[in-house]
């Protein structure tokens, strides 16, 4: 699968180095939103946009609202769900210790008509949980640690964005999507139980590779840019329209940025931008996902979240990097209040690169 992606990016940067030297006006580089938004601009009539982002979101320490935990208090305080169960504690006697996530996406837009641009993505999806197990029991006593990983092909992403209206510094547009359950939802890993056994197991929710359930991506965007300003705010929705098929949907999502950009250079801005995030608790539950941890849980997911990022937007304007743009993100939660203990998310690096084109 990784192989197939990889000679898709370059098919799809051959293509457009090969006919992006069409007569297309350079973009100003704060025209663009920040490259940790999705679908902030549309296209003119016939162009059409090959795009690659990385993302690399790390967590660490877990937060119950907004209260940090440490390992010991949650095997020792929080109750376990699953108590009663043949072998299943009273209380966790399995920790989160951090959490990485890498995608990759890979994009393209269309433009069939000035009014309307579509879009479809697909990404590649690589998580690595650390744990720490305690000894069967009530005490603190450590057992040891262990890793889980997985890594697949994510949800597919289908939408049209409809312009409302364009004018000389201003811009308006909705976007409606659909995201379609390509991603694994039985991924499994071993795992080290509180008796000292290594079993391989279904991995809880955070570890799997997609929702397993059709979502629905409305959303609306205002940009505009004026001399070497450039500003935009986005509010965007992942709305689950059925249970998946091991019987549990995640929880809708909601997410409203504001962005404002500055232009250093021809071709490259700076921006800033403050993002605030909603998602709630997984309804249902999978049966075959049961440990003392607290991703097994579907309860102990979803919440708030503020972030404040910074950016760069570069624009090449001669050569074969003409209408080429890379970009960067950085992004800092100022505030997470959770349904938790979960851990709580402490950076996103986002890269990215864009080519559009006339064909």
């Amino acid at each position: 699968m990784i192989k197939i992606y990889s000679i898709l990016t370059m098919l799809c940067i051959a293509i457009s180095l090969t006919y992006g030297q069409e007569k297309v006006t350079v973009p100003i580089p704060e025209s663009h939103g920040p490259i940790g938004v999705m679908g902030d601009h549309f296209h003119k009539k016939g162009a059409l946009m090959f795009s690659y982002r990385f993302m690399s979101m790390y967590m660490k320490d877990n937060l119950k609202g907004t209260d940090k935990l440490s390992p010991e208090i949650i095997v020792t305080t929080i109750k376990n769900r699953f108590f009663g169960s043949p072998g299943m504690p009273p209380t966790l006697r399995v920790v989160p210790i951090d959490m990485n996530m890498n995608m990759h996406m890979f994009g393209m837009m269309y433009a069939p008509s000035d009014k309307i641009t579509l879009m479809a993505m697909g990404m590649l999806i690589y998580n690595k949980m650390d744990h720490l197990t305690f000894k069967r029991g009530k005490g603190t006593a450590q057992l040891g640690t262990f890793k889980t990983k997985t890594s697949g092909l994510g949800d597919i992403r289908l939408s049209v964005m409809i312009r409302l209206f364009q004018k000389e510094t201003t811009r308006m547009h909705v976007n409606l999507g659909l995201s379609i359950p390509t991603g694994s939802v039985t991924a499994r890993a071993h795992i080290l139980t509180p008796m000292n056994r290594r079993p391989e197991v279904r991995t809880p929710y955070p570890m799997q590779l997609g929702s397993g359930s059709w979502d629905f991506l409305p959303g609306i965007t205002y940009a505009g840019n004026k001399e070497k300003l450039g500003w935009g705010a986005q509010l965007a929705a992942n709305i689950r329209l059925n249970k998946n098929d091991e019987g549990y949907k995640l929880g809708n999502r909601l997410v409203f940025s504001n962005w404002l950009g500055y232009r250093l250079a021809p071709w490259v801005s700076s921006s800033i931008r403050l993002t605030a995030l909603t998602q709630g608790k997984i309804d249902g539950i999978d049966a075959r996902i049961m440990a003392p941890v607290q991703t097994a849980n579907p309860d102990m997911q979803g919440g708030k979240r503020i972030d404040v990022a910074l950016g760069l937007n570069f624009i090449g304007t001669k050569g074969f990097l003409r209408n080429q743009r890379f970009a960067v993100e950085f992004a800092l939660p100022v505030f997470n209040d959770l349904n938790g203990p979960q851990l709580r998310t402490q950076s996103v690096l986002t890269l990215g690169w864009q080519h559009a084109f006339n064909l």
